[in-house]
């Protein structure tokens, strides 16, 4: 069975996507990207990951999501900021009748990498070789793919 599984990295400034097709234990690269925000109020940033992440859906038809988890960040303000841009991306999924599966940042890493405390430079390497790419994805385009591969070999 294919399965056509969207990636999430949340960011409340900037929220990386990437869709692998996952079929026969073989990735393939669909989409990857970032939703940049453009306004500074946080309920006008939410708002946009909520509209960038339902076109995303609607244009690439993916059949699951995963997303990664926040991990404690000392700034707590931070981290509940992470964790609203996340809510705004789940409640996107869901209501496309997706099933969301989260993952923490060490376990998407050792799912690459084969480290859980791998640099975002080899999560980069790692998701262009096994997704056979020309390029070398940005750094946050990178980690959503890096999710969604994760999903994959789960």
């Amino acid at each position: 069975m294919n399965k056509r599984i969207l990636g999430i990295d949340p960011g409340s400034r900037l929220t990386g996507f990437g869709v692998i097709e996952f079929h026969q234990r073989q990735a393939v690269y669909v989409t990857s990207g970032c939703i940049r925000m453009q306004s500074d109020s946080l309920p006008s940033r939410l708002q946009e990951i909520y509209t960038g992440i339902n076109q995303i859906i609607e244009q690439y038809q993916p059949t699951v999501s995963a997303i990664e988890q926040v991990f404690v960040h000392r700034n707590v303000a931070s981290a509940l900021k992470l964790g609203q841009a996340r809510g705004a991306a789940i409640v996107a999924c869901v209501q496309h009748g997706l099933a969301v599966h989260e993952y923490a940042p060490n376990q998407i890493k050792q799912a690459v990498v084969g480290n859980g405390h791998a640099d975002k430079i080899q999560v980069q390497h790692m998701v262009k070789m096994l997704l056979s790419l020309s390029n070398t994805p940005q750094a946050d385009a990178a980690d959503a793919l890096a999710v969604a591969l994760c999903h994959a070999h789960h």
